[in-house]
């Protein structure tokens, strides 16, 4: 993980606000955790007012900084958030700072 590459993932707010649905599904997509287990689709995110683009775009970014990760189920592509990168980026930003 390199901790300026997360740091900047995190610097969009549309971003930080993905991140944070995805901990909390049935808050703020109506589905129970149990079901949320495999993941979130993309078209879910699609409520924050963003274009299906866009959407992608955020999602990219969160995957390839390591936050969250993708699974395809036919032609949904699920996305889930990746605790242990993330904790790993907290612990990391403890230690530096």
């Amino acid at each position: 993980m390199v901790l300026e590459d997360v740091m900047k993932a995190l610097a969009h707010p549309a971003r930080m606000e993905m991140l944070i649905w995805l901990k909390q599904p049935m808050e703020f997509f109506g589905i129970p955790d149990a079901e949320a287990v495999d993941g979130i689709s993309a078209g879910q995110f699609e409520r924050s007012g963003l274009s299906q683009s866009a959407v992608s775009a955020h999602l990219a970014t969160l995957q390839r900084a390591g936050l969250i990760s993708s699974r395809r189920v036919g032609q949904r592509v699920l996305y889930r958030r990746n605790e242990e990168s993330i904790a790993e980026f907290v612990k990391t930003l403890n230690e530096t700072l």
